[in-house]
């Protein structure tokens, strides 16, 4: 029997040699965290660099949401996929493909040429995006058990905080230097190839192979029904009405394709969305107590960059420094929260903690508009970071807890798709907001001031290049984007509160400190006659260290 850490090696009949160190487990996560950072910072160092991307393509405040929305949009449809391959093959062979393609989408986001060449090589940027979230939560999961991996994943939480604030300075760095908007782009290339390599030489991990029948159909059919999903909410209220035929079309699209994936996943082997998974209490409130975390942890990032830049003037670099407060949050409450957990085996006094830290910020930056004092809006900030921070990590964890290591990648998987899936929706639906918002409030303010510009109505499509506009439209649209920004974070405020409802209605079940279900270990007995295995329950035909 598995206790502690993981394994360094596989026998043929597959029980452990030797329980992993903390040295060899440290080396192991340098090169998954090192390629997570590069997937976080490439996502947020676009954050601030946005506006003079969009003003120097020529785009508009609808496709600001969509150069976001398209890396999550391709990060959430193709996390179940991922995750189900890592039930299937090497774990660390799909490691190193999800670096490669997130590599390639983000050399050729920086040679883009125009809005619509840059949004596609955002979304393949998100699928290798999607396999780097997906994927470094089973890996751990393979090495660590429950017990003991509070501490590490309280590194993954560091992770995201680091390239949380660093990524935004950075791009502002970047796009405030000759080097230009470009580079916010191609500078993440370097560490995803030494991310590669190191990765190579320090993990090594059992590879089970058996014979698997993939479900593409299932997979198909899950990823064109969020895809459509996704965009209905992003396009509705500004290509077309909410209420209109064309959003009866997408969203019987999404309903039809989504209604055949549950049959297809309900009457296949090998399901890349176990559908039993849903059956356990635990399982289901923790995937819908993770959506709120989505929304909360992409719509600040992207939304934030925007305030600070358009509605207060501020150059992009003091943009990512204004997000300090949020970021340090994050940072403390998942190192700490971590640590204790993994002394305590505890983790429901901070779910429900951070839940209500989270709602409390929201709530609190929901009142924010151009004028307000930037001190009491970093108090507002770190604490929504802290809530992330708290229920981010731990909410993965409670899943990974009730969960065989035959479904861990599965498992693991969709709760990163629904976090991923909140912040794709959720950014959409706020930016949708936004724009409303801002171009409502222009009108408004030019008809009292008998002004009547066609660019004027920045906020519902036009130019973000506020600098271009005449400076009496400059005050007007400023102001729009402040007082509308406050809107977006109370609508974000009432979606946290279903995090909330879900994480009090969590059983707390003591982490275990074996790394598969007792259930699964004594049919590990049963199969291999003398031998305990904490692996999965089909039959091994053939095991690789190394891979």
């Amino acid at each position: 029997m598995h206790n502690g850490t993981g394994t360094a090696e596989a026998t043929e009949s597959g029980a452990a040699e030797a329980p992993m160190s903390h040295r060899q487990i440290m080396r192991a996560l340098s090169g998954l965290l090192l390629a997570l950072l590069v997937a976080i910072l490439s996502s947020t160092i676009v954050s601030n660099a946005l506006p003079t991307i969009l003003a120097d393509l020529g785009g508009s405040q609808s496709e600001y949401t969509w150069v976001v929305t398209a890396m999550l949009l391709t990060a959430c449809a193709t996390t179940p996929i991922w995750g189900k391959l890592s039930d299937l093959f090497s774990k660390k062979l799909l490691y190193q493909l999800a670096i490669v393609i997130f590599t390639v989408g983000s050399v050729l986001g920086g040679i883009a040429q125009s809005m619509p060449q840059l949004i596609a090589f955002r979304a393949l940027q998100g699928i290798g995006m999607g396999g780097l979230q997906a994927l470094i939560q089973v890996v751990i999961a393979a090495m660590i058990s429950p017990r003991d991996r509070g501490r590490y994943t309280g590194y993954i939480g560091a992770t995201f905080a680091v390239a949380t604030v660093s990524g935004p300075i950075l791009g502002g760095v970047i796009v405030d230097s000759p080097l230009g908007w470009r580079w916010c782009f191609w500078v993440s290339v370097p560490l995803a190839v030494a991310a590669f390599i190191v990765l190579g030489r320090t993990l090594h991990l059992p590879v089970i192979r058996r014979k698997v029948r993939i479900d593409w159909l299932g997979a198909t059919l899950l990823v064109g029904g969020v895809a459509l999903l996704l965009i209905w909410i992003s396009l509705a209220g500004k290509s077309f009405a909410w209420v209109s035929g064309t959003s009866l079309l997408y969203i019987g699209g999404a309903v039809a394709a989504l209604a055949l994936a549950v049959f297809v996943e309900s009457r296949v082997s090998e399901p890349v969305l176990p559908l039993r998974l849903f059956a356990g209490r635990t399982f289901t409130l923790s995937v819908l107590g993770t959506l709120a975390v989505g929304t909360a942890m992409f719509g600040g990032a992207v939304f934030l960059g925007q305030y600070y830049q358009i509605a207060r003037g501020y150059s992009p670099t003091h943009a990512g420094l204004m997000t300090l407060p949020m970021v340090l949050g994050l940072f403390l409450s998942s190192t700490i929260a971590g640590q204790i957990i993994s002394r305590t085996g505890r983790t429901k006094p901070f779910l429900v903690g951070g839940a209500v830290l989270l709602v409390l910020g929201l709530g609190l930056l929901g009142t924010v508009d151009h004028t307000t004092d930037l001190t009491l809006m970093g108090g507002y900030l770190a604490l929504m970071g802290i809530g992330v921070g708290s229920l981010m990590q731990n909410l993965v964890l409670v899943v990974q807890n009730t969960v065989s290591m035959r479904d861990m990648g599965s498992a693991s998987s969709v709760v990163t798709f629904f976090r991923t899936l909140g912040g794709s929706a959720g950014v959409s639906a706020l930016g949708a907001v936004l724009a409303t918002q801002v171009s409502n409030r222009i009108a408004e303010s030019l008809a009292r001031l008998g002004v009547s510009s066609p660019e004027a109505t920045t906020g519902g499509g036009g130019t973000l290049d506020v600098d271009s506009l005449p400076a009496a439209v400059q005050e007007v649209v400023r102001a729009a984007y402040g007082d509308a920004t406050g809107t977006i974070f109370l609508v974000a405020a009432c979606i946290a509160v279903v995090t909330l409802v879900a994480v009090l209605f969590l059983r707390e079940t003591p982490l275990r400190t074996t790394l598969d279900t007792a259930d699964e270990q004594d049919v590990g007995q049963q199969e291999g006659g003398r031998t305990t295995r904490s692996v999965v329950r089909p039959p091994v035909v053939s095991q690789v260290s190394g891979s």
